[in-house]
This record gives structure tokens, C-alpha cells and sequence, in this order.
């Protein structure tokens, strides 16, 4: 299509029109890149406000690096503690059963180790009065003196000193700690241990096929039950990883999130009808249903969650109590502002044909907002999945607890990836459901 051509005439009387888009103020012309410039001025505020680079700085990247790995690998720790002139081997925590004895520890002499990371060319050889680390096939002594460990003059870079301690790094597959008194070895492995089944169970060490001919064997483990009933027990009470325990806390904090979100949408709909100023013409009521609403809304369910763990002592009681408490306020408010925005019309329709006025509100105003009001709880129900898991640290029972007491212990990550997971599948599955409803309550989302 031609352009049109407009004369002087036509293009004054057009700027005249729209004067207010073609002629703005230069106030108006310059309030986006003011807006770029006060945004970009508080970042920068912020930067120095809260010492960003101080704290990227001092951060420790190792160790959040070590955290890292403790999610999808495990350690084995032992000690080759030296006394009274002999070298003893210790298990700070073992993961490898009663009486480990690991192909990557091997005893040379009465009294003398080689721990080897990967080969014998990166290994670490142990004795009363001699230790060599071995890196990449070179061979490096370690003096040992009263006061701690010493540095070798051709040190390569994966070696370091602190504190009288010699650390040799060997990359993912672990490290040897070298001090005046001991070795201490970590070797990292991937995998979670002992996942299935922990060192007191009698499964314990079996591969799969050695575990399906345990469960196809006539002969009994257990003279009072079958080895696949065994076998059930005895993962869902591992010790290491207490999975029955993990399992019971995940179910506590499912209900605990439905069981808060149905209470809340039970009583929030209908007080919603009171705060709404077309629905109930009472301006002291609809205020003071309102500033409810806010008081329940304003205070984190956090803070909830502290409140009622104070009042009715651990567990999920509290956990139910906050997020009902929380989540009334705010449905209540969403639910209220549907209501007063509803289509009159069809309100007026219900009332001209004599019904009551309970049917009024039943028939003319509960079809406009019930869909709305569906989806916000099923979203509420959703995201309080989430939210009882971290209301639960706090003390309100759930998966929650379990987690930060995992966390605490500064050695289960492991567990700590785990439970994670385990929340991110029920949050994944609660999701589909959710989404599952409101397209047979609601109607599918238009694409």
C-alpha cells in the first residue's frame, strides 16, 4: 500500500489532534532514560553499600566447591596415626563396612601404608620415618619435624603449607593431609553410599544380580519372613540414610500444605463476601474485613511458623497453623477484588426472577469467581509444598527439619541432595496435578 502524502495543512491539524503523543513535554521524553539512570545509580550503591567485591573476594570457592561434590559423591577418611613409633590405621567414619580394607590402601610392611588417588602414580607411602607423596609419577619427600610438616624446595603447584599441615591435592579423587602426628586421606568416589542398604544389613556389598538371586533363593535369610520383605525393611530402615523416616517427614509436609490450604480457602471465600462492597453494602464491616486480611497477609508465614512452634511446641500442627493463618489473608484479598469487579448484570438477572438473596450470591456471583478462585488455591496448595519445607527448619515438622538437621551435621550433603530431590519430584508432581484440575474445572489454556 502507497504511503499518503499530507500537506501543510493536513500535518498541522494532525499535530494539533495529537498534540499529547507528537508534542510531549520534555519531562515526559526524558523519564525512561532517567529511569535507566536511577536504577543503574542504586546498583552501584548497592555494590559498594553492601561490599560486593569484599565478599566475592573472601568468599571460599573451595570449600562451597567441596560442598558441591558432597552432593553427587562420597569420602572415605582415614587416619595413619603415628605412635610410639608405628604407623596405625584408623576410620574416622567408615562407609565400607565393619572391617574395610579398600584395594586403594595397601600395607607394604608391618608398619607402613601406600594410599594411592587413581594409581600408584599418584599415591602417598606411609611409615614411622619417612613419607613420600607421589604426583603424576614424581616423588617428592615430606619432612615431619615436632612442630609440623614441611614443604619439599621442588613442591609442585597441587601441594601447599598451612599451619604445619602439607596438603597434596589430587584433583576430584581426593587429597592427602600431612601433619606432625598424621595422615589424613580423603577419597572421594561418585555415587551416593550405602544408599540401598547400610553395613548391618545383610544385603549389604551385593551387586544386583547377587541381590535378585537373594530374593529368588527357597532358602530364608530371616526364618519370619520372606528375603524380599527383608530386603524392604531393611532399605526403608537404613541407618545411613533412614529412608522410612525421610519418607514419613515428606508425607508430613504434603499435608501439612494441603490440610493449611484447604482451611484457609474454606474460610477465606466466604469472609471475602464481607469485605466486598458490593456484595455487602457495610462500610465498617467491609473495612474491618479487610484490615484482617492485611494483618493475616502482612506477617511472613515464617514468622507464623516461630509463633506457633513457641505455643504448641514441634511438629506439623504449627506448620498447618501458619500456612492457614497466611494464606487466608491472601486469598481473602485476591477473592475480594474478584468479587468487586464481578458483571452486576448477572446478578440483577438472578434477582429479577424472585430468587433469594442467598441464591443471588449462589447463582449470579459464584460462577464469575469460582474459576478464578480455584486456580489461586490450587496454586497456593502448589507453592506451600515449598514453603512448608522451609517452615519445617524452623521447627513445624516436614521434611523440612530433617533437612537442616542434615545441613548441620556439615558431612550428609549427600542426604541433604537427596531430600532435595525428593521435594523437587513432589513439587513437579503437585504441579501436573494442579494444572490437570484447573483444565477440567477451568477450560485448557488458549495457545
Amino acid at each position: 500500500m502507497a504511503p499518503i502524502a499530507l500537506n501543510d495543512h493536513s500535518a498541522a491539524a494532525l499535530r494539533q489532534r495529537h498534540a499529547n503523543v507528537l508534542h510531549r513535554p520534555w519531562g515526559r521524553r526524558l523519564t525512561a532514560p532517567l529511569a535507566v539512570l536511577v536504577t543503574l545509580a542504586y546498583l552501584v550503591f548497592c555494590f559498594f553499600f553492601f561490599n560486593i567485591q569484599g565478599v566475592v573476594n573472601n568468599a571460599q570457592w573451595q570449600r562451597a566447591g567441596t560442598y558441591v561434590a558432597d552432593w553427587y559423591s562420597w569420602e572415605a577418611a582415614p587416619r595413619f596415626r603415628f605412635k610410639d613409633g608405628k604407623v596405625e590405621l584408623e576410620w574416622l567414619r567408615s562407609l565400607l563396612g565393619p572391617n574395610p580394607d579398600p584395594d586403594w590402601i595397601l600395607k607394604t610392611g608391618p608398619d607402613s601404608y601406600v594410599t594411592t588417588f587413581g594409581g600408584l602414580d599418584n599415591s602417598v607411602e606411609i611409615s614411622p620415618t619417612q613419607i613420600v607423596a607421589v604426583v603424576n609419577g614424581e616423588r617428592y619427600d615430606i619432612p615431619v619435624t615436632a612442630d609440623g610438616a614441611l614443604l619439599p624446595a621442588d613442591a609442585p603447584a597441587s601441594m601447599s603449607l598451612k599451619g604445619g599441615r602439607v596438603t597434596v591435592d589430587y584433583g576430584f579423587v581426593g587429597q592427602a593431609e600431612i601433619r606432625n602426628t598424621q595422615v589424613y586421606v580423603r577419597h572421594r568416589f561418585l555415587g551416593w553410599a550405602n544408599f540401598f542398604f547400610d553395613p548391618a544389613s545383610h544385603f549389604f556389598g551385593m551387586d544386583a544380580g547377587q541381590l535378585w538371586q537373594a530374593v529368588m533363593a527357597r532358602e530364608r535369610i530371616d526364618p519370619a519372613m520372606a528375603n524380599w520383605q527383608l530386603m524392604g525393611i531393611e532399605f526403608l530402615y537404613n541407618a545411613e540414610w533412614q529412608h522410612l523416616d525421610v519418607y514419613d517427614k515428606l508425607l508430613q509436609t504434603i499435608v501439612m500444605a494441603f490440610v493449611g490450604t484447604l482451611f484457609a480457602a474454606i474460610v477465606a471465600f466466604p469472609l471475602s463476601f464481607i469485605a466486598a462492597r458490593n456484595i455487602t453494602p457495610n462500610p465498617p464491616g467491609n473495612w474491618l474485613m479487610k484490615r484482617a486480611f492485611d494483618f493475616l497477609r502482612s506477617v511472613d508465614m515464617l514468622i507464623w511458623a516461630l509463633f506457633f512452634v513457641r505455643g504448641f511446641g514441634p511438629g506439623p500442627i504449627p506448620g498447618i497453623a501458619a500456612i492457614f493463618f497466611t494464606d487466608t489473608g491472601t486469598l481473602g484479598k485476591t477473592s475480594t477484588e474478584s468479587l468487586e469487579n464481578i458483571d452486576d448484570r448477572q446478578r440483577e438477572g438472578v434477582r429479577s426472577v424472585g430468587a433469594s438473596p442467598l441464591a443471588v450470591q449462589r447463582y449470579g456471583v459464584v460462577p464469575q469467581v469460582a474459576p478464578v478462585f480455584i486456580s489461586q488455591v490450587l496454586y497456593f496448595w502448589e507453592s506451600n509444598t515449598r514453603s512448608a519445607t522451609i517452615i519445617g527448619a524452623v521447627g513445624a515438622g516436614g521434611i523440612g527439619l530433617k533437612l537442616i538437621e542434615a545441613m548441620r551435621t556439615n558431612q550428609d550433603w549427600e542426604n541433604v541432595a537427596y531430600m532435595v530431590i525428593l521435594i523437587l519430584i513432589v513439587v513437579f508432581i503437585f504441579d501436573n496435578i494442579s494444572n490437570a484440575i484447573r483444565s477440567r474445572l477451568i477450560g485448557p489454556a488458549a495457545h
